[in-house]
């Protein structure tokens, strides 16, 4: 199973994890936050993200940043070797809540799931849910519209 290691600027990593938890409690043990703190050096904030990475304890390791380019993306590029842990930048909450849930699959596939949960949880929503809206007959006239 893998485990997940959230880095983000404080308090965004414990906040997102405290959410994880709320839905999935019985993943305490896989799922590990590093709130990166204002003018902490990043070697330490690297030592750190090692230390955590090593109480996993798993096959592997997803790590979930919060900006790319970012300290929190920064330090953790340095973590990552791209086999036994890789990287994913721009974390949110579906793509956390995907990730628990397929954590069993190889970390290859993993990295897939968290981009599609990150990206399918983005949506656009109306005021009124396009199916309590009133459609119009193709022949209405738009009464918007005035030709004159």
């Amino acid at each position: 199973m893998n485990g997940i290691l959230i880095i983000a600027h404080a308090p965004l990593a414990s906040a997102m994890r405290q959410c994880v938890m709320h839905v999935f409690p019985d993943s305490a043990s896989a799922v590990a936050a590093l709130d990166v703190q204002p003018n902490m050096p990043p070697e330490e904030t690297l030592a750190q993200a090692r230390a955590l990475m090593a109480q996993l304890d798993t096959q592997g390791v997803l790590v979930a940043a919060d900006v790319f380019g970012a300290t929190p993306c920064n330090v953790a590029q340095k973590l990552v070797d791209g086999v036994r842990a890789r990287l994913v930048a721009g974390v949110n909450l579906p793509m956390l809540l995907r990730t628990v849930s397929y954590r069993h699959e190889p970390l290859e596939a993993l990295v897939s799931r968290a981009v599609m949960g990150g990206t399918q949880g983005v949506v656009p929503v109306a005021v009124t849910a396009p199916q309590n809206q009133a459609r119009r007959a193709a022949h209405d006239q738009d009464h918007r519209h005035h030709q004159q």
